[in-house]
């Protein structure tokens, strides 16, 4: 060891003048280890080194005739003893013990060993390290053999080898199929599971099987049963559009996993019932009253040609700005999505209401009907082209005209979303500081839906608008807007396999004359009546002019040559005609809260045992003002020594129930336990100062250790 001047000079650097020779001997495994003097940074280390594929270190430490002391140290440490001791020798004996713990199988090691596993596990600077060596252990060690044998709720706590997750989201895969799992077990296990190591490689897995769960339930909860349509615009605001969305969900997570085999048969139920059960039932029966009705209109909700007047002219009446943000085909579930999104930033509140889009739900008309206006006119020719005030309402530069119109002494201007995110500081607020009313076009689910070849990404692109949105909002308040308002021209539907011949309609375009034809809606005069298809006059559709609408009863599509199928709009079902209409304002003040926590007492505050199990009660549940709180978890000695593993524990419950804010956790007492036995101990939860590296404590709890076996240890 003394040979070299550079390992001298970094002993010298460690030493202390009241060391003992084991303490001396400790820093010198430290020093041919290249770190800090302590028995599981020097064992992380070299465990790194073995997954590597190297020996530098530990033929050191051999050459320095320190691997008697080292492997001494292991079993002082660790319980580590063997006739052929080595590195590679106690890692596999470290899994195969560490697993025995928590199945009642054959434990060679300590406490101290599983404390050790979990801090490796859990660091950034080792975790490769631990997943190499994970990986080939669990073949050696007949992991996958040993699982079959083991219920879910043993599992679900552990994840020391890759295959336990494996077959956790198997069984969890298995138990939503055949029903044999509730929503509330999956979304619990689902949420244990996130605080897990391989959590971030299966994320989309996990959530899809959540989601799955949620779906089932919620559509074996819906009543299709309505009364009008209000009732059913109610109806679906109330409680329906909560399917679609958690099918969106499911959709999207199952093709970012990559892993669609797996979750084929629960992705086959999951698209029977939300195609058949749900949103075929629930469109016939809101069909029936779409049939019934003489005028297109639902009071009390507004129409959207009443946007301008009901949410807009109010503002600029009072002198007040306001900016709107207008999403294609922004439906109405997503809609509810964003405004949670918007409410967990600080000093954003949003309330969403919903409005009936005007039929043909398609663009033009979408966007026609949310300028000021007089008179809405679908044009007579075979373009689809919307005239407003006699104005074309084609494109940004023709919707400029008829705003500057519309608002008279006031100035307004229409700009696309992406103009707006290219400006910069003093170019955005400009716009906001020269403008009473801004129209800002924002255009990425129906760009991508409505292309056959990339309308299977639709689930993707709502996802990146969300994200989009939330990035206009912020830039557009950084600029000193105060008063937002986010809406849509239309919904649609999806549905995630190719279509049915079912649900394709047998009747096509027929007339004097056709102008216009899409997948949900023909435009044309003197229409004939029939069957499959329900005509509107322009005037029952509170349109002037005289051509008339055809639309596809319910869900059905038109066969159109070149176009798809699955991603459709223009039509009358729910999902296509109501819409979001969001009022989003920014405060001055912080109006952020975080959650609660405390530590349940049992009526025993000692520990008598290797082992603690505490029970945390959440408060109150998260909502969007009350946020999620995470906390770092352990048990300390006096002098603030840590004494058992550490737990990252988050906070983030959304039940009403309290019983169901309950998390319980289990902490595993190391050696260092035994210097303290007959003291007082701290369990102590720590929260990270925001931005920055460092903890501050937030709640702490005493207890007693009173253990009647203390182990011998002196370096």
């Amino acid at each position: 060891f003394f040979n070299t001047s550079k390992r001298k000079d970094t002993l010298k650097q460690q030493l202390k003048p009241e060391d003992t020779l084991g303490q001396i001997r400790l820093k010198m495994l430290a020093v041919c280890s290249s770190c800090d003097p302590r028995m599981d940074t020097i064992v992380e280390e070299l465990l790194a080194e073995l997954a590597a594929g190297r020996d530098e270190k530990i033929q050191l430490i051999s050459r320095c005739k320190l691997d008697r002391f080292l492997y001494e140290q292991m079993q002082r440490c660790y319980g580590y003893n063997s006739d052929l001791p080595g590195i590679r020798d106690f890692a596999i004996e470290l899994f195969k013990s560490c697993y025995a713990m928590a199945t009642g199988g054959n434990v060679r090691l300590s406490t101290d060993a599983l404390v050790l596993l979990k801090r490796w596990k859990d660091s950034r600077q080792f975790e490769e390290s631990f997943e190499k060596l994970s990986s080939e252990y669990a073949e050696y060690l007949g992991i996958e053999a040993d699982l079959d044998k083991r219920e879910l709720r043993v599992l679900i706590d552990l994840d020391y080898f890759r295959i336990i997750d494996n077959k956790i989201i198997s069984n969890l895969v298995s138990g939503v199929t055949k029903r044999t799992l509730s929503s509330g077990d999956v979304a619990l296990w689902v949420r244990q599971r996130r605080q897990t190591h391989w959590y971030r490689e299966y994320r989309h897995l996990y959530e899809a099987i959540d989601f799955a769960a949620q779906c089932i339930r919620a559509i074996d909860e819906a009543n299709p049963d309505l009364e009008s349509l209000a009732d059913g615009i109610q109806r679906y605001c109330t409680t329906w559009y909560r399917i679609d969305q958690l099918y969106r969900k499911f959709v999207y997570h199952v093709r970012m996993s990559g892993s669609s085999l797996l979750l084929s048969t629960l992705a086959d139920q999951i698209e029977n019932l939300y195609s058949n059960t749900y949103l075929l039932k629930v469109n016939n029966r809101w069909q029936s009253y779409v049939d019934s009705t003489d005028k297109w209109d639902a009071p009390p909700k507004h129409l959207q040609k009443h946007f301008f007047t009901r949410w807009v002219q109010p503002f600029l009446d009072k002198d007040n700005k306001v900016y709107v943000i207008i999403s294609d085909a922004l439906r109405y579930e997503i809609g509810d999505e964003l405004i949670g999104l918007i409410r967990q930033e600080d000093r954003y509140d949003a309330k969403l209401e919903p409005a009936l889009a005007m039929l043909p739900s398609y663009t033009q008309l979408g966007m026609a009907a949310l300028l000021p206006n007089k008179i809405i006119e679908i044009a007579d020719n075979d373009t689809g082209t919307i005239l407003v005030d006699g104005l074309s309402s084609q494109g940004t530069v023709n919707r400029n005209k008829i705003l500057t119109l519309g608002i008279q002494k006031k100035n307004g201007t229409c700009i696309k979303a992406e103009d707006v995110m290219a400006m910069n500081r003093d170019d955005s607020g400009a716009l906001v500081r020269e403008n009473d009313v801004v129209f800002v076009y924002h255009n990425r689910i129906d760009s991508i839906g409505d292309k056959r070849e990339s309308e299977e990404r639709v689930f993707e692109a709502v996802e990146e608008t969300l994200q989009d949105l939330l990035k206009l909002i912020k830039k557009l308040t950084a600029a000193n807007a105060s008063n937002l308002l986010v809406v849509s021209d239309h919904g649609f539907i999806y549905q995630n396999r190719p279509i049915d011949e079912s649900d394709f309609t047998t009747n096509g375009a027929d007339g004097d004359e056709v102008l216009y034809r899409d997948r949900r809606f023909i435009l044309g005069k003197g229409l004939k009546e029939t069957p499959g298809l329900r005509k509107f006059t322009s005037t029952e559709l509170s349109l002037s002019g005289a051509v008339e609408v055809q639309i596809p009863k319910s869900i059905h599509r038109l066969r159109l040559k070149g176009s798809g199928s699955r991603y459709v709009h223009g039509g009358a079902s729910l999902q296509e005609v109501i819409i979001p209409v969001i009022e989003i304002n920014k405060k001055r003040q912080s109006d952020l809260t975080f959650v609660e926590v405390d530590i349940l007492r049992s009526s025993s505050s000692v520990i008598t045992a290797g082992q603690l199990t505490v029970i945390f009660y959440q408060v109150q549940p998260v909502t969007d003002k009350m946020q999620h709180r995470n906390l770092l978890a352990g048990i300390y000695s006096l002098t603030g020594e840590l004494i058992s593993d550490k737990q990252n524990l988050t906070f983030d419950l959304v039940a009403e129930n309290p019983r169901e804010r309950e998390l319980q956790v289990r902490f595993v007492l190391s050696r260092k336990a035994d210097d303290v036995n007959g003291q007082e101990v701290v369990l102590r939860l720590d929260e990270k100062v925001s931005g920055t590296t460092h903890f501050k404590e937030y709640k702490t709890a005493r207890y007693q250790m009173r253990r009647s076996f203390i182990s011998d240890f002196d370096l």
